[in-house]
């Protein structure tokens, strides 16, 4: 199956997220190139960017279940090929 590199673009708002947003993550982990993650303490949220090579569904879907969390926002940019 084609694949394709994505960012996915988190905003955590709710820190009661975190462990539902490690648990998504954790089951595409064989798809994950590397994750940063930056505690923006003023502002009291935290930045995640996640690099991803997966099937454009599974992509998608990740994406998707990020964003339905409470408090989390969740953008994806995808590769061109």
């Amino acid at each position: 199956m084609e694949t394709r590199v994505a960012i996915i673009g988190i905003i955590v708002e709710n820190p009661g997220s975190v462990s539902q947003i490690n648990e998504i993550l954790h089951d595409v982990r064989d798809n994950v190139i590397g994750r940063l993650g930056i505690p923006y303490r003023e502002k009291n949220i935290s930045i995640i960017s996640v690099v991803i090579d997966a099937p454009e569904d599974l992509i998608s879907s990740v994406s998707g279940k990020l964003g339905m969390l409470d408090g989390v926002s969740c953008k994806t940019t995808y590769s061109s090929h």
